[in-house]
């Protein structure tokens, strides 16, 4: 596998969790916050959502930084390039598979 097909891959594992997912949009729509704050906002348990942000960060997709006595993770936007850039590919590769069979003049 390809550094690129296993970031790809680190990525979408990351987000195949629906809890991380709104872990990460929470993160996006916020900024720069903490286990602690976002756990209210998930239902679930401080610790689970640290649990949670270390995923995304070993997928990339988000950076923690020490403030003291807290951790602050914030989103990195620019891996879910990866992912659209990978869909695309997919997509195109798709489409030609698709035109071929359905005939020279495109139709299906």
């Amino acid at each position: 596998m390809s550094s690129t097909a296993a970031e790809v891959e680190a990525v979408l594992a990351a987000l195949g969790d629906p809890t991380r997912r709104r872990t990460f949009e929470l993160l996006a729509e916020h900024g720069p916050t903490t286990a602690t704050v976002l756990a209210p906002m998930l239902n679930i348990s401080r610790q689970a959502v640290a649990k949670h942000l270390v995923v995304l960060a070993d997928g990339g997709l988000a950076l923690s930084e020490r403030v003291g006595r807290e951790t602050r993770y914030r989103v990195v936007p620019a891996r879910l390039d990866l992912v659209v850039a990978w869909s695309d590919r997919t997509r195109a590769l798709w489409s030609r598979r698709l035109d071929r069979l359905g005939g020279s003049d495109g139709s299906r």
